[in-house]
């Protein structure tokens, strides 16, 4: 079943046993069948975060802070040379560029609360995307 469902914000409830557990906050574009407990998958759009350096977007490690290392601490290194490139650079070569903005999917999220009145529903954990990202929930 397939369902949609605005991203309003997250938050933190209080289970049974009194221990506090992090959710998100979804507000259903149409009426809500899911079951409390239920486990799904939520896709969206995850947030944009514009032109993005190698070490933040690959997670690349950076250079050492030592041995004249001037302005090139967080450069990605060499990207090409004679070896298995042949003097050129490589096709699909990690490089910085825009981060960010794509479908992304979350699996194995557990459905924590619903509230059919107010087509309101609490999965724990953090979903893709901004505050009022439209979400696609599956189970």
């Amino acid at each position: 079943m397939k369902l949609l469902a605005k991203k309003v914000n997250m938050t933190q409830i209080f289970d049974d046993t009194g221990r506090v557990q992090a959710v998100t906050l979804l507000n259903a574009l149409d009426e809500v069948t899911l079951e409390e407990g239920e486990i799904v998958r939520v896709s969206g759009v995850s947030k944009g975060k514009g032109f993005q350096g190698v070490v933040k977007r690959h997670k690349f490690q950076g250079g050492r802070r030592s041995h004249g290392q001037k302005h090139s601490e967080r450069e990605p290194g060499s990207i090409g040379g004679g070896g298995r490139a042949g003097g050129r650079v490589a096709k699909g070569l990690r490089m910085a560029g825009r981060m960010g903005g794509k479908r992304a999917t979350v699996l194995n999220l557990k459905v924590v609360k619903v509230l059919p009145e107010s087509k309101e529903i609490f999965i724990s954990g953090a979903v893709p995307g901004r505050r009022g990202t439209v979400l696609e929930i599956n189970n």
